[in-house]
């Protein structure tokens, strides 16, 4: 186990945009971190600045493409000698288009990454790190994991399961009793290289295409917020551009007298 003061935060996606100004704000409050994306030279610049400005942090860096399943399970066991408090799964990216007319490889690396890695990384903090005190998962959806947006439903459907996922997760840990707190963080329009990659160009002006929209900076402080609170979601109201902090907004059975009963595994049997 690594002997350097203080608990790491992990933060997926950390090259660039929202994942690399949470880096920033979690170095300004003297946090450890581990940066993951595909980009190596993005993440040494990040680990760089941070120093700069902190140099008793340790900043580590993992260059690793999380679409591909593999490098998932690979990059989770190679954190196992870190001691971990906060894990931000925030890579991802989007598409627009048709679902007749969609690049069906983009869907299915955006599926593999936004989806599936997701799941992996937060099953398995949640399995090692869940009753241990003072311990977040934060998983970053969009106001589109609410709300479908046109021309980007598969791109929704992928945030709603996001979405849905952490705040049964969130209600699954408060049942149980685990120290753990699963939050889930839904921004609206901010300015990253998200609207290049989901139209596929090499420019886009946020102003003229969107009007009102957030910087990374912003997104990183509204995640401090949601961080520090006892809510489950953050959210930016995508008609006002307000943040606000509430609990789960999806509707729950739980004790539903139609909910599955309790099933013997065959070693109980």
């Amino acid at each position: 186990m690594v002997q350097k003061k203080g608990a790491y935060t992990v933060i997926t996606g950390a090259s660039s945009g929202i994942g690399y100004e949470i880096a920033r704000a979690f170095a300004a409050r003297g946090r450890n971190l581990v940066v993951a994306a595909r980009r190596q030279d993005n993440l040494e610049a990040l680990k760089k600045d941070i120093l700069s400005n902190n140099p008793e942090l340790d900043v580590v860096v993992r260059a690793t493409d999380l679409s591909v399943m593999e490098n998932v399970y690979q990059f989770y066991e190679s954190l196992k000698e870190y001691p971990l408090d906060t894990w931000i799964n925030n890579a991802g990216f989007g598409n627009y288009d048709s679902v007749a007319h969609q690049d069906l490889r983009k869907i299915e690396s955006m599926l593999h990454l936004n989806v599936e890695a997701l799941t992996i990384l937060s099953s398995l903090f949640v399995r090692d790190y869940k009753d241990i005190e003072g311990t977040q998962l934060i998983n970053i959806s969009s106001c589109g994991g609410y709300t479908i947006v046109p021309t980007a439903v598969t791109y929704c459907a992928a945030k709603f399961y996001v979405s849905t996922f952490t705040e049964g997760l969130a209600r699954e840990l408060e049942e149980a009793g685990a120290k753990m707190r699963a939050k889930v963080l839904a921004p609206a329009a901010t300015k990253t290289e998200f609207g290049k990659v989901a139209n596929n160009v090499c420019e886009y002006d946020y102003d003229r295409l969107f009007g009102t929209c957030h910087t990374s900076r912003q997104m990183a402080a509204f995640l401090l917020e949601l961080y520090d609170s006892d809510q489950v979601v953050g959210a930016v109201d995508r008609e006002t551009f307000e943040f606000r902090l509430c609990g789960p907004r999806f509707d729950y059975a739980g004790n539903s007298r139609h909910n599955q009963k309790a099933v013997k595994s065959q070693a109980e049997s």
